[in-house]
């Protein structure tokens, strides 16, 4: 079965017999696409570039300290998608090197805040590595989780983690919906293309 296929199938037993377990971060070994002598079969450069043209929200996935910690966690994520309606189930996807994943893991939930236009510099905030993320950020806890559920949002969806799949270098992490909300229906989303931040309907820059 592997790493990836035993975590989802604890996940799915421990969920379905009520036991709102924490998830243990799965390990990072060194991931290779292709062998030492053989040749890539994409440049990496050119998959930035021209996947770069895919417009996409930006959201900060976070989540209370687990046990042990005295701070929540928090990271700016692009890669979220709805995925299922019954039941309601989210995804996203993390890098295997992330030092947030393994504090959200631990926790077993978070929390999605979906960015307005306005709040570029918030996410470049979460997006910096060993800074205190939450300085100076008003927020809330989330109705459900308890993960922080950040001022001004669009909106937020507040979940436990349901699996956790491999995707190369990456993880895909469902999360199984508890609790959601919208903020200011009328207002604009931040989006992520071709490298920076842009409001809906603007070619101009975020701040």
């Amino acid at each position: 079965m592997g790493h990836a296929g035993a975590a989802a199938a604890a996940v799915r037993y421990l969920r379905s017999a009520g036991a709102p377990v924490p998830v243990d971060a799965l390990p990072r070994p060194e991931l290779r696409c292709v062998g030492e002598d053989e040749r890539a079969p994409v440049d990496p450069a050119e998959f930035r570039r021209v996947l770069g043209s895919f417009a996409t929200g930006v959201t900060v996935v976070t989540a209370p300290a687990a046990p042990g910690e005295d701070a929540p966690a928090g990271f700016a994520c692009q890669s979220f998608s709805s995925l299922s309606l019954d039941p309601p189930l989210i995804a996203f996807m993390v890098g295997r090197t992330s030092t947030t994943w393994p504090r959200i893991a631990r926790a077993g939930v978070f929390c999605v805040n979906v960015l307005a236009g306005h709040q570029g510099a918030l996410c470049r905030s979460f997006a910096v590595s060993g800074a205190d993320k939450f300085a100076g950020v008003a927020h809330e806890a989330a109705p459900v989780s308890g993960s922080p559920r950040l001022a001004g949002v669009l909106a937020w969806i507040d979940c436990t983690i349901h699996a956790v799949h491999t995707g190369g270098d990456h993880l895909i992490v469902v999360g199984r919906v508890d609790a959601l909300g919208a903020g200011d229906e009328d207002g604009e989303p931040l989006l992520f293309h071709k490298g920076r931040f842009v409001q809906a309907g603007s070619s101009t820059p975020s701040p």
